[in-house]
């Protein structure tokens, strides 16, 4: 079994304005500069086989170069369930189109449909139990971010492990974006 998901890596130099909001926030589990991407599509645990079938049908999708840019910050979960810190994304229909078409090759793969809606974004931090009125003090501080634009010429199917430092990623296979 293999833990996968398709993303956009995030360009270094993106990456270094985002690890500068990475601060005042306690008990955050901070991503590193190369863990930081926006998803496409989460995966999960699939079996190698169903792995490499999502390959076949990922290299099917295109639709060109995206411009892309990083645009506020937000969490996932409420309260004390709030479990992650993210970067928003602007609105682009491009990039909605490839999140769609990584579900339907998910699906095509065989994979269940995903059940939750699409919500561009990068993760900055991971959280467990934190105080709310912390995350919401830093979403305040930060939503204001407003990235400088880049262009995304490809997107990738990475890998997920965990060890006892947190996740951590490897690209599998890169697709371009042509």
């Amino acid at each position: 079994m293999i833990r996968l998901f398709t993303a956009i890596a995030v360009p270094e130099d993106i990456g270094e304005e985002l690890i500068a909001r990475q601060d005042r926030l306690p008990g955050a589990r901070w991503r590193p500069r190369e863990a930081l991407h926006i998803t496409l599509k989460f995966v999960g645990e699939v079996a190698e086989n169903v792995a490499a079938d999502l390959d076949a049908e990922l290299t099917t999708l295109g639709g060109g170069p995206l411009e892309l840019q990083l645009h506020g910050a937000g969490a996932f979960g409420e309260g004390v369930d709030i479990h992650a810190v993210w970067a928003g994304v602007a609105e682009n229909e491009g990039l909605n189109h490839l999140a769609r078409g990584c579900e339907i090759a998910a699906r095509r793969a065989g994979l269940k449909p995903e059940t939750r809606t699409y919500k561009p974004h990068g993760t900055l931090a991971y959280l467990r139990r934190p105080n709310p009125a912390d995350v919401a003090i830093w979403i305040q501080e930060n939503n204001l971010l407003r990235s400088t634009p880049f262009r995304a010429t490809s997107f990738g199917l990475y890998s997920s492990w965990r060890s006892d430092a947190g996740s951590w990623y490897r690209l599998e296979r890169e697709y371009p974006l042509i």
